[in-house]
């Protein structure tokens, strides 16, 4: 073997040597640093009792549907003659997340057909029960906060953290 073969030779298996070092050390700090998934606060405001309107209530008592914060915090919320409450937007069946349709005054889940009334109380599909309601109170100012981390079954309905009256 020729001195500049050797030479070569001898470079490439160093070479080869730190990149394995290299790669190595990179994945031991990765392990110092794991990826953390931040989740959005478990409270939010929505607003105060004037920004839900009332009117005329169909046959369940509701008057109107928000979906302003379906799309961030997977909730909707519900005026209803006499109170205002927050529905979890989770299907009790398997837990996909059913559409609200104004015009027919429901809900749908897409995945398995469970259908709810504007009240989310279910009425045909596999759903098991009514859709679940997010704890829900009002502040000095009149502003009006939803608590995710306290979540209504439909036995828990009256609970008076469950609504605000109206």
């Amino acid at each position: 073997m020729s001195e500049s073969r050797r030479t070569l030779m001898r470079r490439l298996g160093w070479g080869a040597f730190f990149t394995t070092l290299t790669v190595s050390a990179a994945g031991t700090l990765r392990f110092f640093f794991p990826r953390v998934l931040f989740e959005p606060p478990t409270k939010f405001k929505i607003g105060t009792m004037e920004d839900y309107p009332t009117g005329t209530a169909d046959k369940y008592g509701v008057i109107a549907v928000s979906e302003e914060f379906m799309e961030k915090q997977r909730v909707w919320i519900v005026r209803e003659t006499d109170r205002v409450y927050a529905i979890f937007g989770k299907c009790t069946h398997l837990g996909c997340t059913p559409k609200w349709f104004p015009d027919e005054r429901q809900f749908k889940c897409p995945c398995h057909g469970s259908q709810y009334y504007s009240n989310g109380v279910n009425f045909a599909g596999p759903a098991p029960r009514p859709m679940d309601r997010y704890a829900i109170n009002k502040l000095a100012d009149g502003r009006i906060v939803v608590d995710k981390s306290e979540l209504f079954t439909v036995d828990q309905f009256d609970d008076p953290r469950c609504f605000l009256k109206a």
